[in-house]
């Protein structure tokens, strides 16, 4: 069974996200920031198959920041590297998009359409 690692502190969205993950057959792992995802990352780090990290969400010294998800991504890929990665944000920022694919991450996808992520993540698999 494939593993996924889902992290983002909007609560709604990380239960719903995660649904739709079980539902479509991946085992599930989800954290709520930046220090947790990479508890969960550390604990958990040879059977995860594919992480996937808000962009903007409480950062490793606490409070929200914008493109915390980047930071994560950067420490997962440096402990893992080819680890495959996807960036969730809000908001259809190209800028962003390249950046994150700069930092390690194998795609970025903006929130709001579920199924697409999950073909996301099975083309990405297959890869």
């Amino acid at each position: 069974m494939t593993t996924v690692l889902l992290v983002d502190d909007e609560k709604l969205v990380l239960r719903s996200l995660e649904k739709t993950l079980l539902r479509a057959g991946f085992e599930v792992l989800t954290a709520g920031d930046c220090p947790g995802g990479w508890a969960v990352f550390e604990a958990n780090r040879q059977a995860i198959d594919m992480a996937i990290f808000d962009l903007n969400m409480p950062g490793f010294e606490g409070p929200p920041k914008p493109d915390a998800g980047l930071d994560l991504l950067q420490k997962v890929v440096q402990a893992r590297p080819g680890l495959p990665a996807i960036i969730l944000t809000a908001y259809d920022e190209v800028a962003k998009a390249k950046e994150a694919v700069g930092r390690g991450a194998s795609a970025f996808f903006v929130k709001g359409r579920e199924q697409g992520l999950v073909e996301l993540i099975q083309q990405i698999l297959a890869k």
